[in-house]
């Protein structure tokens, strides 16, 4: 494997398939400026910046180290904290930002988070800040987006006040500029037409580049593990120390890697990234806007992957609710060709799912908005952002008047499946959208669903809440007076 690191073209062959980066990092090239902290993908210690090149050009993006297979970085760059100094010792003004606002006390976290704010820093091309600073109208970073960088970063001794500050500062420090062009020239003749194919200890890596070269080695190889983002897989190994025999990797399908809108349906590569996917979902749907800033932390999201959330098939996963409740179908593919179905009719019971072994997602189809059609959903945690749903829930109601033409009403957490609330639809489709229908409504959820007690809610909890929730729901969209969006949600796409 070969990827661009340290200015200069680094080869790899004799390290395991699931080695991580991280591990690659500390204790083969002994460059511990990256630190371990959960090896999970929670603290953010040990974020690194990858570059990739794309039809677009060149994008970066933080990932957690800690939880990405070293084959990934097959034809890409790896920036970690010891690239930002500078050629004459100086520091990056993000690091130098970090020092006046006196971001850092243990220090132990402090790589993660600069690493965090070059990648916001580079997205805001701190060139820019100093010029329009010296124009008078510079614009600062909002505290919006310094929250969603850092949301994969845990801090327990500074606070974020500090570091809040150093994000601010780094703007008005004379800027250092980031040469785009020389990294995409040297990423060039790291690009592969062919499949990559990656051999260790009786163990091999699978990246093909085409969705044909995919289905071919699915098919040679139906118990290989397919590999998206990473996000989930990666702790198969790093927590349960689980042997994945072969993988087949999904990262560098081009077909995989597209969005198209068409048909009236946008429809999604199981490639995408999870934070490319709702950028483009927010444009259709800004209701989802909350949940794509809630959806795990930006590191995470810049990794995992639509389809891999859909492929899951967790009862607690973020993303199958909405999709259900917008009538999304998901598309399968395999050596017979393509198999379409609605997406609800995928998952089978706890962890199963209508899937051939030689089949795999291709992607999601997702219906766009149409007239009359209100749309809403929530994630119920113990955190704010980077925590997992105790009840997930979405509600599409179309309406014609003040009558329910159509609703689908969909719960995850409430069910060993994400699950749509049948019941509780059927006393609702044809009626007027009243108080005391959606009342009557509320009293079937607890035949729809039979929620379990766990560490993140009880069952009492999630019936509660879930109930609680579809009468927020109907508040929002009634039509007498519903209330307003910047009443209930602050958050607007980026």
């Amino acid at each position: 494997m070969r990827f661009y690191y340290r200015g200069e073209i680094h080869s790899v062959d004799q390290a395991a398939p699931t080695r991580t980066i991280l591990q690659h990092l500390r204790e083969d090239l002994h460059c511990t400026g990256s630190k371990e902290g959960c090896a999970e993908g929670d603290c953010g210690a040990c974020t690194v910046v990858i570059g990739e090149q794309t039809a677009d050009g060149v994008t970066l993006k933080s990932v957690n180290s800690c939880i990405q297979f070293l084959p990934t970085l097959d034809g890409k760059a790896l920036y970690t904290v010891e690239d930002l100094k500078q050629n004459n010792g100086a520091l990056h003004p993000v690091q130098q930002a970090m020092v006046e606002c006196h971001g850092s006390q243990c220090g132990f976290c402090t790589p993660g988070f600069v690493m965090s704010l070059w990648d916001l820093y580079l997205k805001n091309d701190g060139s820019q800040a100093s010029a329009c600073k010296s124009a008078g109208a510079c614009q600062p970073l909002q505290r919006k987006d310094i929250d969603i960088a850092l949301s994969g970063n845990l801090c327990r001794c500074t606070g974020y006040r500090p570091i809040i500050d150093a994000a601010h500062r780094m703007g008005e420090l004379p800027a250092v500029g980031f040469d785009r062009e020389a990294l995409q020239h040297a990423l060039q003749p790291l690009q592969r037409d062919d499949i990559f194919v990656y051999k260790h200890d009786g163990q091999t890596f699978y990246a093909p580049r085409t969705l044909a070269q995919l289905v071919e080695v699915r098919a040679a190889k139906p118990n290989a593990r397919i590999l998206a983002g990473s996000t989930d897989v990666g702790l198969w190994v790093t927590k349960q120390m689980r042997d994945l025999g072969d993988i087949i990797y999904l990262g560098q399908v081009t077909e995989l890697n597209a969005m198209v809108t068409r048909d009236g349906q946008l429809e999604i590569g199981a490639g995408v990234t999870l934070n490319d996917a709702y950028a483009e979902i927010c444009k259709h749907y800004p209701e989802l806007s909350e949940m794509w800033q809630r959806f795990a932390s930006l590191p995470i999201r810049n990794a995992g992957t639509l389809g891999g959330n859909v492929a899951n098939g967790s009862p607690i996963g973020d993303s199958p609710p909405w999709l259900i409740a917008l009538g999304a179908q998901v598309v399968l593919r395999g050596p017979a060709g393509q198999r379409v179905m609605p997406l609800e009719a995928l998952y089978l019971d706890y962890m199963k799912k209508d899937m051939q072994a030689d089949e795999f997602v291709e992607g999601v189809r997702i219906p766009l908005p149409h007239a009359g059609q209100r749309f809403r959903t929530y994630k119920l945690a113990k955190r704010f952002d980077q925590d997992i749903s105790a009840v997930c829930a979405a509600f599409s109601v179309t309406l014609d008047g003040d009558k329910i033409r159509d609703i689908r009403i969909a719960f995850g957490g409430m069910a060993a499946t994400p699950k749509r609330a049948a019941l509780t639809e059927a006393a609702l489709r044809g009626q007027v959208w009243s108080e005391s229908v959606m009342e009557t409504a509320v009293a079937l959820m607890t035949d729809d669903y039979k929620p379990l007690s766990d560490m993140r809610a009880s069952a009492e909890y999630r019936m509660k809440t879930s109930q609680n929730l579809l009468r927020r729901f109907w508040l929002e969209t009634r039509v007498d007076a519903p209330l307003r969006s910047d009443q209930v949600n602050p958050f607007v796409c980026a």
